[in-house]
Order: structure tokens, then sequence, then C-alpha cells
């Protein structure tokens, strides 16, 4: 089958919804068939044109990281997406910026049209009166439509009446994201969380610097890793100054996404302070590694997260969020928690069920036959 996807960003581009498209790109490519990606030159110096795990990757125009430099990439995108769905078998546009694009190329040459909903952004504009009729407008031209989480599904469902979304977790390739040797070897005395975040605001990192001084004060070794750069570093560095816990905080930057299984292995517990989410592929990915998960109760976290695998917090809640970390550190079966967080991805959220749920609808769209959502197994309880 030959299968086009198009994503505003792609990696070298660092980000949840990179990974899952980078992922399933790569998935399907390894079961046989021919993946092609339209993306954009969001980063200086990335080639327009290459092949990236037997994937070919097209790069196009990007004006700015915003709303409106998202419609004028997904605008200049057109004429490339257009070519290549002439070739393709199916059109699969990730998150809505790449529906219009998508769905002028599907309509143009028969092609059947399948949209992912991501990431918080989708769910910002869902509430604005400006955005909502042109995001119903949007979702109302697939022939199916898939959501990472069941919040996003529901927020979807109810831009357009009658339309169906099916929830469907991001995935991750469970033989890369194992338990590996650590990267950051353990310290006598450190009990050590990773914080695999980009420093924005809505990934809530600002709380879990409120909260160090709190854990601390009950789990005297407790060291912060934060791996992610953004706008807000400079601003949580000096927090973590002001708070007296700059000694307890180590800010890495970014790092390569070949680099996190040994990152992630580093840490005893992970935390994702998160203030909006949909479905964290990194909180994914740290369970794989058998690392167990402190989470706000946002979005889809509580989908993945519970007491089995990790603790839930909530949100902008410094308090709520120490006594979680504290709480989960000091449970004497942590290992064994870390254990069933990685059998529970692999169960549920490997890429492989991925692809192969992914291989079934473009089957199905491409054959004209109606499909209707899944309901999907639900690790929690």
């Amino acid at each position: 089958m030959r299968i086009l996807l198009h994503c505003v960003y792609y990696p070298p581009e660092v980000g949840g919804l990179e990974s899952h498209v980078a992922e399933l790109a790569r998935g399907l490519v390894e079961v046989g068939h021919d993946v092609r990606v339209v993306t954009s030159r969001s980063l200086p110096g990335v080639p327009t044109d290459e092949v990236v795990d037997g994937v070919r990757v097209r790069r196009t125009w990007f004006p700015s990281r915003s709303p409106l430099g998202w419609i004028l990439h997904s605008l200049g995108s057109l004429p490339v997406t257009l070519r290549w769905a002439r070739w393709a078998d199916v059109v699969h546009a990730q998150a809505f910026a790449s529906v219009l694009p998508c769905h002028l190329a599907a309509r143009r040459h028969g092609r059947p049209l399948v949209t992912t909903l991501h990431t918080s952004h989708f769910l910002v504009r869902a509430r604005s009166r400006l955005w909502r009729p042109i995001l119903a407008g949007l979702v109302r031209r697939s022939d199916h439509t898939l959501a990472a989480s069941v919040e996003i599904a529901r927020v979807g469902e109810g831009l357009a009446p009658g339309l169906q979304v099916e929830p469907l977790t991001n995935g991750v390739d469970t033989d890369r994201f194992r338990p590996v040797t650590p990267t950051l070897p353990p310290e006598p005395g450190v009990r050590r969380i990773l914080v695999p975040r980009r420093l924005f605001p809505k990934n809530g990192v600002e709380y879990l610097i409120r909260a160090l001084p709190l854990a601390v004060r009950d789990e005297p070794g407790v060291q912060a890793i934060l791996v992610g750069d953004g706008p807000e570093r400079e601003r949580l560095e000096a927090l973590a100054r002001e708070l007296g816990v700059a000694d307890r905080v180590r800010f890495l930057g970014g790092r390569p996404h070949g680099q996190m299984p040994g990152l992630l292995s580093s840490g005893e517990v992970a935390v994702f302070p998160s203030l909006m989410e949909a479905t964290s592929v990194a909180a994914l990915e740290c369970m794989a590694c058998g690392v167990p998960v402190v989470a706000s109760r946002v979005g889809g976290l509580p989908e993945i997260v519970d007491r089995e695998v990790g603790r839930l917090a909530e949100p902008a809640d410094p308090e709520s969020l120490a006594h979680a970390i504290v709480d989960l550190l000091r449970d004497p079966e942590l290992t064994e928690v870390g254990l069933r967080a990685r059998a529970r991805v692999v169960d549920h959220w490997s890429n492989a069920r991925l692809v192969r749920r992914h291989e079934e609808i473009y089957r199905k769209v491409g054959a004209g036959t109606p499909t209707s959502p899944k309901t999907e197994a639900s690790g929690t309880n």
C-alpha cells in the first residue's frame, strides 16, 4: 500500500506528535508499505528532500510557529501534496493543520482521507468561537477520524453532530524504549526524578520546581533532571534559585531522541506536571523503559497512568505533586511498579499495535468499506 502522511512538524523536531508520526511511518515501512511524508522546513539546515528509515520526507516552506504560520505552511505544501496524492492509495492528515491540503489533494485524485486529531493546540482552539466552525468544517471531511485521547475524541465529536471519532493512543517502539544501561549512573543518597518536558507553560514544569522544596523536606535525596528546552528555561532557572533548590535541578536541555532510552532509564520516577495534555508519548516512553510515572490529572494522562503504574496529582498544585512524588518514591514495590508500567505499554500501546490498527483502517477506507471506531482496550482500572 502507498501511504501519504502530512504533518506540520517531523524529526529532527522533538515532541510527541513528531515521534508518533515518525514511528508510525517507520513501522508501516517495516511491514512492507511505501510511505511518504510531507512536512515543514521548521528547523534551519534540514534537507528539503531525504529518505529516513525508508520513509521519503519532503519539507516545504514554513514561515512561523503560530496558527498563521501553520495555515500558510499548509497552503504552501499543497503542490507537493497534490502530486504525491496521485501516487498514494490513502492520504492521512496528522493534526488539524494538515486537513485542508490533504482534503483538496485526496478529492482531486479520488483518494480516501484519514485524519488524526492531536495535541493540546486542538483542544484550545476547539473552545474558541472563531476556530470552532473552522475545525468543524475540517473534521467533517475525513473518511475516518482518529484522536490521540478519549478527551480529544469527544471534543472532536462535539464539533460536528453525527461525527464518530476513534480514540487511539499513540504508540511506542517497545524494542527501542526499554530498560537499558543508565546514561547517568546512580549516585549514593540521590533519588533521581526525570522530567522529559519541553519548557513551555502548558507543560507545568514551574509546578515541579515549586514542589521540590516540599518533596525534599520529606525525601532529602530528591534531585530533578529536566530533559528539554524552551522559552521558559531562564525563568525556571531563576525560580529554582529563588526557592533554594537550584542545586536540586539539572537542566540538560534538548537531547536527540536516540539518547532518550538511556536518559529515561537513569531515573527512579518520571514526572509530567502538565496543565493540559493529549496523550503523552514521552510518558509512554518512560513507562516502556520501566520507569513509573507521576502525572497531572489532565487530558489523556489518566487514561494511561494509575496507582498500578505510578501516581496522579492535581494540576498546578505543588503540594499535591510533591505528595505524589514522595509517595511513589517510598513505595516498597517501586521496581515492580516499573515492571507493570512496561508490561502495560507492551500490551496496549506498542507501535506494532498502532501500525496494525492503521493498516485495518487504510484497507477499509481504500476499499470504500464503512468504518466504525473501535473502543480501545484500557490499561486503567
